[in-house]
């Protein structure tokens, strides 16, 4: 092992995270590589796979192959810039082109983030965070998404999940973390306590609908999203399991 690959041994913790233009907290999100092998913690799913790295390339170029976790299978290409101890890395998410620069917009189907080698952060105790599972229990893939009346990107579409565990959501973007929250669940009533968004839900064979506010906005009162409403509108099918 030599070069970049040796260089990037260990674990990194992400700082800063931009997903089509958007910034995001990275809540914890890591990623440890031994050898050519990596593994993603903290991002709502368990990601694992191998990658590649070309530092001849300008830029310097990264390829990361999934065979463990929702993108089995699949590939990102991405670019990348390494200097001691932080990492710079711009990815498409999976099936995605590969970035030209370190930068993401609406519609790329890219997502930058700034990453620190170091120890893991402390993560709550199982007693700590454990909570007796609901209705919505489980992974969810997204259908579609309307927000304050504006289609989400099909790439973007296709690489969200969303993660119901006890009593906590994490919606994710391909291997990166969107946002995590406590929720509450009263008849159809959806609350996510953390962001401070009140919602509405339905659950049927075909499978779940959910409808949001803005944080601090009043709860949606049907399942729409039209321009100016403030609502995003979400629909989602059980994921498979990989």
């Amino acid at each position: 092992m030599k070069g970049d690959l040796k260089l990037l041994q260990g674990g990194w913790n992400i700082v800063t995270l931009e997903v089509e233009g958007d910034e995001y907290p990275p809540l914890g999100g890591r990623i440890e590589i031994k050898g050519d092998r990596f593994v993603s913690l903290n991002m709502g799913a368990e990601f694992e796979g191998a990658i590649t790295v070309d530092s001849s390339a300008s830029p310097k170029a990264l390829d990361i192959l999934y065979d463990k976790g929702p993108h089995a299978g699949r590939k990102s290409l991405a670019i990348y810039e390494l200097k001691k101890d932080e990492w710079k890395l711009c990815l498409g998410l999976a099936g995605s082109s590969r970035p030209t620069k370190f930068a993401t917009k609406k519609g790329t189907g890219h997502a930058l983030e700034t990453l620190r080698r170091g120890d893991a952060a402390p993560q709550p105790s199982r007693t700590e965070s454990a909570a007796p599972p609901t209705e919505l229990e489980g992974e969810w893939s997204m259908t579609s998404c309307l927000q304050n009346g504006k289609p989400m990107p099909k790439a973007s579409v296709a690489c969200a999940r969303r993660a119901f565990r006890g009593d906590r959501a994490t919606l994710y973007i391909g291997p990166q973390v969107s946002s995590q929250s406590r929720f509450t669940l009263n008849g159809r009533n959806i609350d996510y306590t953390d962001l401070k968004q009140a919602g509405i839900f339905e659950l049927s064979k075909k499978g779940l609908k959910i409808t949001v506010a803005e944080p601090g906005a009043e709860r949606p009162d049907d399942f729409s999203s039209e321009p100016g409403s403030r609502r995003t509108l979400t629909e989602w099918r059980r994921a498979a399991r990989a």
